[in-house]
C-alpha cells in the first residue's frame, strides 16, 4: 500500500532521510553503456555539481551522497530552523538563483509598491517559498526534472526518465544516520566499481577527502562533521570525521552474500593510504572536533595575534 510521502517525511519526527532516485530507461543514468559502447560518464558531474549546487540554495543539508551507473543515494539533514530563521529578502535571494521572479515580487524587492493587499500577496508567496526551502521533496524534484531535462536532451527523447518519484527512508537515531552515510560512501566498492572509498569517483566521502588535500575541513556543499555535540558548538553531523573514515573503512572489509565487493584485506588501513597532506588536515580537524579553540593557526601566526591583541596569552591551536 502506497504511503502518503507527508508521512514518510515529517520532521516533527527526524530531519534526517536517506533517498535514492534510479532511472527508468535502459539508458544509463551514468556509466557505459556495454550494448551501444556509448559513455554516460559525464552525467555523474551533472548530478554531483547539481547535488551540491541545490545545497547551497535549499536549507537542506548533504550529509552523504553516491552516483551509481542507474541510481543516485543522498543522505540528507532538513535544516527546518535555518530556513524559518531567514530574513524576506534571503529568502527571495535564495529562490530567484533558480527561479524567474514574479512581477509582483520584483516590485517588492524595488519598493515600488504602496497598496496593502499588494504586499499582504507578497509576503504570502514568499512565505510559501520559504517552506519549499525546506521541503526535501521540492528539492528532490528540482534536482531529477534538471537531470531528466538534460538526459532527455542529449538522448533526442522524451518521456519519463526516473522510475516514479524518489523512495525516502526515515533515519531515526545517529545510529540509522551512520549506517546510512556509510552504505551510501561504500556502494562503489559494494558495486566493485572502486577498490577502495579514497578512489570511489562521485561519493561525498571521495569530495571530503579530495578537500583536506587543500587543508579544507568541509567541502562546499557539504554538511560538515563537528564530533560530540555541545552548546556552543555549530551545526553539523554528530561524529568526527576521522572516526567516521575508520568506521568506512573498517565496514568495507566484511563480507557480504548479497555484495560482491568489498576492501581487500592486503589494503592498509585507510589512514595509512592517505596522502601527507590528507593525513595532516585531518589530523587538525580531529584537533578541532575535540578541542575547540578560538584562535587557530601556525605557532607564528599565533604569537603576532596575542602580540597585537596585547595579550600574555591566548586560547590558541597551533598546526
Amino acid at each position: 500500500m502506497t504511503i502518503a510521502r507527508s508521512q514518510l517525511i515529517s520532521l516533527d519526527v527526524t530531519p534526517y532521510y536517506h533517498c535514492v532516485s534510479r532511472c527508468v530507461r535502459r539508458s544509463f543514468l551514468c556509466g557505459e553503456d556495454s550494448v551501444t559502447g556509448k559513455s554516460y560518464e559525464h552525467r555523474r558531474d551533472w548530478l554531483e555539481s547539481r547535488i551540491l549546487k541545490l545545497a547551497t540554495i535549499y536549507c537542506i543539508d548533504i550529509c552523504a551522497y553516491a552516483v551509481m551507473t542507474n541510481h543516485y543515494h543522498l543522505v540528507a539533514h532538513v535544516n527546518r530552523s535555518k530556513a524559518e530563521s531567514l530574513s524576506t529578502f534571503e529568502v527571495i535571494e535564495r529562490w530567484q538563483q533558480e527561479h524567474h521572479l514574479p512581477w509582483l515580487i520584483q516590485r517588492f524587492v524595488k519598493r515600488q509598491l504602496s497598496c496593502k493587499a499588494e504586499i499582504k500577496r507578497c509576503h504570502q508567496i514568499i512565505q510559501q517559498w520559504r517552506e519549499r526551502l525546506y521541503s526535501l521533496s521540492w528539492m528532490m524534484k528540482e534536482l531529477n526534472f534538471n537531470i531528466a531535462l538534460q538526459a532527455n536532451r542529449e538522448d533526442h527523447c522524451t518521456g519519463h526518465f526516473w522510475e516514479g518519484r524518489f523512495k525516502s527512508y526515515a533515519l531515526l537515531d545517529e545510529a540509522a544516520l551512520l549506517a546510512a552515510m556509510t552504505y551510501t560512501d561504500l556502494n562503489p566498492v559494494r558495486a566493485k566499481i572502486a577498490e577502495t572509498p579514497e578512489t570511489s569517483q562521485y561519493t561525498s566521502l571521495k569530495k571530503r577527502l579530495d578537500a583536506l588535500e587543500e587543508h579544507q575541513p568541509t567541502p562546499h556543499g557539504l554538511y560538515p562533521f563537528i564530533g560530540d555535540r555541545h552548546p556552543e558548538q555549530p551545526a553539523g553531523i554528530p561524529f568526527r570525521l576521522s572516526d567516521y573514515i575508520e568506521w568506512v573503512d573498517f565496514t568495507g572489509r566484511q563480507l557480504r552474500q548479497d555484495k560482491c565487493g568489498y576492501i581487500s584485506q592486503d589494503q592498509p588501513a585507510i589512514l595509512t593510504r592517505l596522502s601527507l597532506s590528507q593525513t595532516k588536515a585531518l589530523e587538525l580537524v580531529t584537533h578541532l572536533e575535540r578541542r575547540r579553540k578560538r584562535w587557530i593557526g601556525s605557532p607564528g601566526h599565533l604569537l603576532l595575534a596575542k602580540q597585537r591583541l596585547n595579550k600574555k596569552r591566548i586560547d590558541g591551536l597551533a598546526i
